[in-house]
């Protein structure tokens, strides 16, 4: 799911999924669930059609779309990317970002440039930042936990992590927690 899919101002919200039943209902794949409300709307293949049905669960949501009147039609839209506009998309709290604000920032531990954010995963734990690593070696994982994030500055394009939480100079043994 890149963001040159789909433009700037649009928030990927998930890709649709197998059909369910017979209604033109279908599952979400890779869902987000705050953007799969009732009465929202979505872009796909070209058009914006709102949410005209919500089942399931935040995990496995279940939507159907106004225009998407059976199973073939919903099935003529599997794998294709869900999102919505910006605007649209509920605010969140403190400390909580949306995957596209953070891709392209500048992973910074003091004035040491560390890489830049492809991309943001979700792991069974939390979320995690993939840096491309300035000095060449392999992509970094950055939890998105306090104790490895110090700052982030969605307008300065810039995230302060901790080089010794994330082990990257041997050091970490060497602290005290506190």
């Amino acid at each position: 799911m890149s963001s040159e899919s789909r433009p700037a101002a649009q928030i990927a919200a998930g890709r649709v999924g197998r059909p369910h039943g017979l209604d033109g209902s279908f599952y979400v794949t890779r869902p987000r669930p705050l953007l799969l409300m009732l009465g929202s709307s979505l872009a796909v293949a070209g058009h914006t059609r709102e949410i005209v049905r919500r089942a399931g669960t935040d995990e496995h949501p279940i939507v159907r779309l106004q225009g998407v009147e059976d199973r073939d039609a919903a099935l003529a839209l599997r794998g294709l990317e869900l999102a919505t506009s910006q605007a649209q998309a509920p605010a969140l709290g403190e400390g909580e970002y949306w995957a596209h604000e953070l891709e392209g920032c500048f992973v910074t531990a003091g004035p040491v440039r560390v890489g830049k954010v492809i991309r943001m995963i979700e792991l069974p734990s939390c979320e995690a930042l993939e840096v491309r690593r300035e000095d060449g070696g392999a992509p970094l994982l950055v939890p998105m936990v306090k104790e490895a994030i110090r700052e982030v500055s969605v307008a300065e394009r810039r995230i302060e992590v901790d080089l010794d939480f994330l082990d990257l100079r041997g050091s970490r043994g060497d602290r005290a927690d506190g």
